[in-house]
Order: structure tokens, then sequence, then C-alpha cells
């Protein structure tokens, strides 16, 4: 397996400058390993116990991402959706999938996610 767990998080591996990953995620997996490794389980283990295939799971979180735009996050599982398979048309549906939830705040997320799928 690569850096990355079952839940599409980067795992702790005290390497700076992961692709995709933000500089605020790089400091919490080095600064603060035991707690990083704590989230890490968590969340592999919250990824695990899904009934998603990996596509899709990568989908919806990028649209949890847009709707609560938390834009650093988006290289990053992008590159994850893309490795599950999606297609560039795939990433913009789910990003703005939350547009009538969440309103036209879903499209802050978009330009980095066409960077980010471009890219990867």
């Amino acid at each position: 397996m690569s850096d990355r767990g079952q839940a599409g998080e980067p795992r702790a591996t005290g390497r700076p400058d992961t692709p995709g990953v933000s500089a605020s995620f790089q400091a919490f997996l080095l600064e603060a390993p035991g707690h990083a490794q704590a989230w890490m389980e968590a969340t592999q283990k919250v990824g695990a116990a899904s009934a998603l295939d990996a596509k899709t799971g990568a989908l919806a979180y990028l649209a949890v991402l847009a709707a609560t735009r938390l834009e650093s996050g988006v290289p990053f599982h992008v590159a994850q959706a893309k490795a599950a398979g999606a297609t560039r048309e795939e990433v913009v549906s789910a990003i703005l999938i939350g547009l009538p939830a969440a309103g036209n705040q879903v499209i802050a997320v978009l330009p980095a996610a066409l960077a980010a799928y471009d890219a990867a």
C-alpha cells in the first residue's frame, strides 16, 4: 500500500511535502505523530466499514469537502478519486452535487479540483 490509509488519508510517515497534502495536514503528521497515528487508525476503520466502493467513496468525500469549503483537502482526494477510476466529469459532478443543498459555495473548490485532476 502507498502512504494512504484505507480512508484515503496519508499515513503518518514523517516525510514532508507529500504531494496533494496540505501544509497544515503535513504539519499535523510531523509535529503531532501520536495524534496523527490515532487519527489515521480511526479514519482507516471508518473507511473499512463503508459499503461504498473506492471510487464512489472518493467522489462522496469530494462532495463533502466542497460543501464544507475545505479546499485544502481537495487535491489529495481528487488524485485519489482519479486513481480509483473517476473521470474529470465525475469529479465536477461530485463537487456540484451539493449545489442545491449547500448553495454556490461549492463552486469555490472547483478550480483546485480541476487543477488537481489535470495534474494527477
